[in-house]
């Protein structure tokens, strides 16, 4: 008889349930979250269920596929397979029939590769070069990335959105009706959006604008104004944390005249901060007034994720316009709102990268307003951060913190000195996730 894996059965009765609150996660909660995080990193469909879960547990498997051990170390919190109690079947006995039958080792480069091969097939399977099935593919895989992009890591992403790309121009090269081609452009122009946004976040708005100049090329050719509008917003965006604000601002504006969406809200509220920081006052707040009155047409379909303006993301941005103006009482107020509209948004809903910025419009109003202690406990859940979701713009973010607690009346206060120890760590020891403002 096999032994038990009782440090599998203790990692996950030390996770909570997602679904009933002061239980543990029970093992078909625990395969569906490790077959949703893989779905989302991967885009490959695993078929894991609470009954593998009990082999794993009873010991009847010790050396599960990569995959499965990459998603149970990621939902269940641990950083090596042999905090699981896994180990390599070389090394614990004969291959046992269970594994033969379930293992994937080595084989989860290949499985992703037939799906994207499949999924390329649909072309051959359809009429002419490129049918109905193929383009929903191609915009079903923008919609994932753009939804998941800050909740799972970044590279997997980033290689998805370089293949939607390659795919959609690889179509265009053939033969198909008007229509089609349309609808290739835009998702080729989606595609070129998502990468000129990852590669801002990852610290290159430089070569962004490489990006955006050709997913505008194709917005025009799509026809597609809410394309147009999405791309506006990150040229913007390259352009904002270039600190070339007066062009950020001509973006933003010209992007204006596409907009239907949510993507109004963005661009306005954009337009406003952009304004205030090259000192445009009054039309800063003329353009804040309007972001403030923008609503969305209700029957605009949105991608979600990177391209959806929630309330509480447009928040964000009118508490940074207000922070410029000098109004620290007001970015508190706008910031404060935000944080509590992301907070009890459904999980899909919230835009991670957007509510740690607008946590940090907190913790910056808090310290101009002299109130040391509110500054800290906004702070702390950013320095929770993973690392491969601490994005330049954040990084940058939190360095402005760290140069306000080094201004008066903060220079020699121990707290503000132990806030800027923990900033400094933040930046310095990206892997290490403290609680150092714990006193």
């Amino acid at each position: 008889m096999s032994e038990a894996n009782e440090l599998l059965r203790a990692a996950r009765e030390r996770t909570p349930s997602p679904s009933a609150p002061g239980t543990h996660m029970s093992r078909a909660e625990l395969a569906e979250a490790v077959c949703a995080w893989l779905w989302a990193t991967t885009g490959t469909k695993y078929e894991l269920d609470g009954h593998y879960i009990a082999k794993l547990e009873r010991g009847a498997v010790r050396w599960p596929g990569a995959a499965y051990r990459s998603g149970l170390r990621t939902v269940l919190d641990v950083a090596t397979d042999s905090e699981l109690g896994f180990t390599p079947t070389g090394t614990a006995g004969p291959l046992s029939p269970e594994l033969i039958s379930c293992s994937m080792a080595g084989m989860e480069d290949e499985l992703i590769d037939a799906g994207d091969q499949s999924i390329s097939l649909l072309a051959l399977a359809e009429e002419s070069n490129v049918g109905g099935l193929t383009v929903e593919q191609l915009h079903a895989d923008i919609q994932r990335i753009a939804q998941n992009y800050l909740k799972v890591p970044t590279k997997p992403l980033f290689q998805r959105s370089l293949a939607v790309r390659d795919r959609a121009f690889r179509l265009l090269s053939g033969r198909q009706s008007p229509q089609q081609t349309r609808d290739l452009y835009a998702a080729a122009g989606w595609a070129l959006t998502l990468l000129g946004w990852m590669s801002v976040d990852l610290g290159r708005p430089d070569v962004a604008e490489s990006h955006t100049r050709t997913a505008w090329a194709c917005a025009e050719a799509s026809g597609y104004d809410e394309l147009r509008a999405w791309v506006r917003a990150t040229q913007h965006t390259a352009a904002f944390w270039q600190d070339d604000v007066a062009g950020a601002a001509d973006f933003a504006l010209d992007g204006l005249r596409y907009a239907n969406g949510t993507s109004a809200l963005f661009l306005a509220s954009a337009a406003a901060m952009d304004l205030a920081r090259a000192g445009r006052t009054d039309e800063a707040r003329t353009a804040l007034d309007q972001a403030e009155r923008t609503t969305a047409d209700p029957a605009m379909p949105e991608l979600g994720g990177l391209f959806l303006c929630t309330p509480e993301r447009a928040a964000g941005l009118w508490s940074d316009t207000y922070l410029t103006l000098g109004e620290p009482h007001r970015t508190l107020e706008h910031a404060d709102r935000g944080v509590a509209l992301f907070e009890a948004a459904p999980h899909a809903l919230r835009n991670p990268g957007s509510e740690r910025m607008i946590r940090l419009q907190q913790v910056k109003a808090h310290l101009l307003l002299g109130e040391l202690d509110g500054a800290m406990e906004c702070l702390t859940p950013v320095l929770s951060t993973r690392t491969e979701y601490r994005v330049r713009p954040l990084i940058h973010r939190v360095c402005e913190v760290a140069a306000l607690t080094r201004t008066e009346p903060y220079a020699e206060d121990p707290k503000a000195q132990l806030l800027h120890q923990a900033i400094r760590e933040f930046i310095r020891f990206p892997a290490t996730i403290r609680d150092s403002l714990r006193v």
